[in-house]
């Protein structure tokens, strides 16, 4: 399959501007020339080149489209293979007839999901770790999360991992010469080493390990709850976030009947808001539904901001709330602070912490920094650096990194029972492979397939 050329949408379905298809393979350019009218010549056109003409059917020359085709030849190109790009006007009907014309063409098939990436990566253009950042930098819902991806597709976390093996490589070699010329009495200094190139590396996995917690959240974003009783400001602080009136927001008390969702960035941080029915005892059917959605939410989110009204008492069902979620990471929201005060906040639970509580008038957008502060403060304990940091961020490296350091810590412990140089030097070359498949040095076809069917068509 790899020796196929293969073709794909590369840009969004839906109208726009332009729309590219992108043909990848040893047949890519031939297959254009056969269907491209212009002024150039394509089979000898120099690489990096844009030409401009028409599609057409080879067998009438009746045009089909008026297009830009990018010619760049391998391997200079994304997937070290020859690639045509053509940008075509953006629409479904425009955009089809040129596909399936590229498609109509001898040795040319459509692009499974990921497989121009997968082709960038089985030709050594990029690594696995690159090659799954890519997905991290079309999916990225912040800036601080598009610079980590972005570094990485530039394989600053792969430079990292390929250092470390390094390391594990060298201390390999060491054990297998042990092994391998057993006349040399070095045993005692091989044990020595053995815990010191150990502990070396995995000080430097500890540190990588360290930014995990905030790479993780930066790249997935926090799952974030908002409840409260009715008319608290719950909506309404979901459109302040959102920056758009995305809840319908109204004095009547249930008018939230179901959960909405909404991706923010708030502080360089990404959220998923989740708008929640007020939780309240209720005979209306419908909304007791969206109450026990409330619920369900409040069970999966990673942050919960429970809305208070400071222009009420505090009610039992709020009582019960904080008591509920004693254990979560909760921010108070005490909202309509425009309003005269009836919430005394000497009586909230004395177990939050003052830099939990927010005062906030979302109607006069105030308070909305201190919010912000408040959620760094949670996860990042207020510091989120992203310029000379290396993040691991993805759960399947994260792993990797975790049991490459167990095999370590089982390599100083069997050193130090006195086990066999032999038996050491398993778990040594587990944790070198384990490393090498975050890079794909190591990783099986399964893996790779299953890595790559996350991609989109095209990509």
């Amino acid at each position: 399959m790899m020796e196929d050329t293969i073709a794909a949408i590369s840009t969004a379905v839906g109208e726009g501007g332009i729309a590219v298809i992108r043909v990848s393979g040893e047949q890519a350019v031939p297959t254009a020339a056969r269907i491209f009218r212009g002024g150039s010549n394509l089979l000898e056109a120099p690489s990096h080149t844009v030409h401009y003409g028409r599609i057409v059917e080879p067998a009438t020359d009746e045009a089909v489209e008026e297009v830009l085709l990018t010619v760049m030849k391998g391997p200079r190109s994304f997937t070290a293979e020859d690639v045509v790009e053509i940008s075509t006007h953006g629409g479904y009907i425009s955009v089809k007839k040129v596909l399936d014309l590229v498609l109509r063409q001898e040795g040319v098939r459509a692009a499974e999901p990921g497989e121009f990436t997968k082709r960038a990566f089985i030709n050594g253009r990029i690594d696995l770790a690159q090659a799954e950042a890519v997905i991290d930098l079309i999916r990225s819902k912040s800036d601080k999360a598009f610079s980590i991806a972005l570094k990485q597709v530039d394989g600053k976390l792969s430079r990292l991992i390929k250092q470390l093996r390094g390391e594990v490589i060298e201390l390999l070699a060491h054990i297998e010469v042990n092994i391998d010329y057993p006349e040399h009495d070095v045993e005692e200094m091989t044990g020595k080493y053995i815990h010191e190139q150990c502990n070396l590396v995995i000080a430097k996995i500890d540190r990588l390990l360290q930014t995990a917690s905030e790479g993780k959240i930066l790249r997935e974003g926090i799952t974030t709850a908002i409840v409260g009783r009715p008319n608290v400001g719950k909506s309404s602080l979901l459109n302040a976030l959102a920056q758009d009136n995305k809840a319908i927001v109204t004095d009547i008390p249930g008018t939230t009947r179901d959960v909405i969702e909404e991706f923010v960035t708030v502080g360089g941080i990404p959220l998923k808001l989740l708008d929640t029915a007020g939780i309240r005892e209720t005979t209306d059917v419908v909304e007791r539904i969206g109450v026990e959605r409330s619920h369900h939410a409040l069970n999966e989110a990673d942050l919960i901001l429970l809305v208070l009204n400071y222009h009420e008492p505090l009610h039992d069902d709020e009582r019960q709330l904080i008591e509920q979620l004693r254990d979560r990471q909760v921010i108070v929201i005490v909202n309509k602070t425009d309003l005269p005060q009836q919430l005394h906040l000497d009586r909230l639970d004395p177990a939050l912490a003052p830099e939990a509580i927010v005062k906030m008038s979302v109607l006069h957008e105030e308070g909305l920094e201190q919010l912000e502060a408040a959620i760094s403060n949670l996860f990042f304990s207020g510091l989120l650096e992203t310029a000379d940091m290396t993040y691991v961020s993805n759960a399947r490296h994260i792993a990797l990194l975790k049991q490459a350091r167990q095999s370590l810590l089982d390599a100083i412990d069997a050193s130090t029972s006195g086990i066999p140089i032999d038996i050491i030097q398993i778990d040594v070359r587990t944790a070198w492979e384990q490393l090498g498949e975050i890079v794909g040095d190591s990783a099986g076809d399964s893996l790779i397939d299953q890595i790559f069917s996350q991609f989109c068509l095209g990509k």
